[in-house]
């Protein structure tokens, strides 16, 4: 009788299989940015220095974006270790007011072996009809030097560094962004989120106000439940072993492991708790197999496409 069930099982994932495949093919990615290619985006000279502003490819994104800034000395070219370097993100009209931020890292760190300065923004939407700018503000050398520019974010095409923001049950706004991988393999992938909550008490007035690096700060000490499945009608809603939520790292982002075992469209399904252990957001998932029946998503969840 085992013996029959295990046959009518492997009929009925065969049949899945053929039901209602998405073309997903159209929608891959050519050719997935490499986020180890770092090129200038911006450059300023002011009182004696040099200061060079690198992304990935050169561009952003909405979603999650490393950054990195290197900083000499105009006449000797000596890099300068040992500056002060803050970065804030500025959502402005059209008209020059400033409507509001995003998370970011703001105050960036030294790499001594790199030598560069490092962190990362994550735009939460396209320039659109509102403009974004940079705004760094830097101490070299007890010389305050401040530098803004308006930079254009395009829309994430990568679905593999998509992000939500939402309200939790506690009513605080949260951003989750993923930040790898951007090109996933079909194996054991580290998967890497930054997860930031809005302070409700930092209100924005149109001005380039202090205040404004404590809009976003770091949820800490929570974590990140993860439970990915396909729920294509034709994959019948199936997951994979090994997965591993997400805990933060020292360096304040969250780690986990995916295991993605084909290509094709993938969801996370995320439940949120904090470090009380009460659920902020996120619903479990039915873990019935559905040949041919969309499979149901958490209320806090991520697409994913490779």
């Amino acid at each position: 009788m085992k013996s029959f069930y295990y046959f009518v099982a492997i009929i009925l994932f065969a049949t899945a299989c053929t039901i209602e495949k998405t073309d997903y093919d159209s929608e891959l990615i050519i050719e997935v940015p490499n986020q180890e290619q770092f090129e200038e985006m911006l450059q300023t000279s002011q009182s004696g220095y040099t200061i060079s502003i690198e992304s990935s490819d050169g561009k952003l994104y909405k979603g999650y974006n490393a950054i990195r800034v290197k900083i000499k000395n105009t006449n000797t070219l000596e890099e300068i270790t040992n500056a002060k370097v803050m970065m804030l993100p500025l959502f402005k009209t059209n008209d020059g007011n400033t409507i509001g931020t995003c998370p970011a890292t703001n105050q960036l760190l030294y790499s001594s072996k790199e030598k560069y300065y490092e962190g990362y923004i994550i735009f939460t939407q396209e320039n659109r009809d509102h403009q974004w700018d940079l705004l760094f503000q830097m101490i070299i050398d007890e010389q305050q030097i401040s530098y803004q520019s308006t930079v254009k974010v395009a829309v994430q095409s990568n679905k593999n560094l998509n992000m939500t923001t939402f309200v939790g049950y506690d009513e605080v706004e949260y951003t989750i962004a993923l930040a790898a991988p951007s090109a996933p393999r079909v194996a054991e992938n580290e998967l890497v989120a930054c997860i930031y909550k809005r302070n409700a008490f930092v209100v924005i007035d149109g001005k380039n106000d202090e205040e404004l690096f404590n809009v976003f700060t770091t949820a800490d000490n929570y974590i990140l439940h993860l439970d990915p499945r396909m729920p294509e009608p034709s994959m019948g809603n199936h997951s994979s072993p090994n997965n591993k939520d997400l805990i933060q790292a020292q360096d304040k982002r969250y780690y986990g492991t995916v295991n993605y075992t084909m290509t094709g469209n993938w969801t996370l399904n995320f439940i949120l708790e904090n470090h009380q252990g009460r659920i902020l957001k996120g619903t479990k998932v039915p873990t019935d197999f559905t040949p041919g029946v969309e499979g149901v998503k958490s209320e806090l969840h991520i697409d994913i496409l490779f």
